[in-house]
């Protein structure tokens, strides 16, 4: 939850939405590369336990992830986990221009970096946009999130893309570390149109729904 020292531009006005997502970009990415190489472990074994959890995800047989980058939560933890139980699990491919596309994870040995800066990769064949519509859960990587479902990314818009492709029932679980959670009310996130709102935070200490779809 927010508290004082969590990064948030305290001056808004005259600045465009998107200038406002940046300089709270350049905050949280100089926050995550202070953490220690154990802070990073810690995070990613308390990650893995904490969305396995996660009614959505347990239930699934088949979801999306990713592969997480140098100073994320690591999610190396978490993808053996789902594959150790037999769940299915699609991770990104990125092509040229963005395009979007999948492939499955066969095992940290199958993953490679294609292009310096992107995490790795499958190196098996992809499945294509429309692969996403076989999901129950997507888990999607975050800077930042607060407690209306707001999602702050890393500004490329890749996810809210390719979100369009899930099924309407799928829930979006997005990963951030402990504190970078914010609330809504005191400290909301900055928004724009296309921004898709996510239904779960999950952080190495526990999750929480954002957005409860009925029946949930």
């Amino acid at each position: 939850m927010s508290t004082s020292d969590q990064p948030y531009p305290e001056h808004q006005s005259g600045l465009e939405v998107y200038e406002v997502k940046e300089e709270l970009r350049r905050a949280l990415r100089a926050r995550r590369a202070k953490l220690t190489p154990r802070a990073l472990e810690a995070a990613g074994l308390g990650l893995a336990k904490v969305v396995a959890g996660v009614p959505a995800v347990a239930e699934a047989t088949c979801v999306a992830a990713y592969v997480s980058r140098p100073t994320e939560p690591p999610t190396t933890p978490l993808l053996d986990r789902l594959a150790a139980r037999g769940t299915q699990i699609m991770l990104p491919v990125l092509g040229a221009g963005l395009r979007r596309d999948w492939a499955w994870y066969r095992g940290p040995g199958d993953l490679q970096v294609r292009a310096p800066g992107r995490p790795a990769e499958p190196a098996g064949p992809t499945l294509g946009a429309d692969a996403l519509t076989e999901v129950r859960a997507v888990i999607a990587p975050a800077l930042a999130v607060d407690t209306d479902g707001g999602r702050l990314g890393q500004g490329g818009g890749w996810y809210d893309r390719v979100l369009r492709h899930a099924p309407a029932d799928a829930l979006v679980v997005a990963v951030v570390f402990d504190e970078e959670v914010y609330d809504a009310v005191v400290r909301p996130l900055p928004r724009e149109p296309h921004d898709r709102l996510v239904d779960i935070v999950a952080t190495p200490s526990g999750w929480r729904w954002l957005r409860t779809p009925a029946g949930a």
